[in-house]
């Protein structure tokens, strides 16, 4: 297995593939690990969500002529196991166990 850097996650939304069209909405994405400064918009220094919906992909615009390689972005597939390892949580968490005594 192999890791790479992507952007941060700080909101989590919804992916909705229809088999033509994946649509990834709602999401809130960070700077990734590297925090390089590409990312930031040169005159306003503030991030863009670039979303590919034709390959269910989501990451963020570079500024940076050529574009950069410091992180890549989300694929659907990811964003939906993060989905999925949320709906688990949130399901262990609705389970109270009683307490010892």
């Amino acid at each position: 297995m192999s890791r790479s850097h992507k952007p941060s996650v700080f909101q989590v939304g919804k992916v909705r593939d229809d088999g033509h069209t994946v649509v990834i909405s709602g999401w809130g994405l960070g700077l990734c690990a590297v925090a390089c400064a590409c990312h930031r918009h040169p005159a306003a220094g503030n991030l863009a969500i670039d979303e590919d919906q034709a390959g269910g992909r989501l990451g963020l615009v570079s500024f940076a002529d050529g574009g950069c390689d410091c992180c890549e972005a989300w694929t659907a597939d990811e964003l939906s196991a993060i989905l999925r390892d949320f709906q688990t949580v949130a399901g262990l968490q609705q389970v109270q166990e009683p307490l010892a005594g």
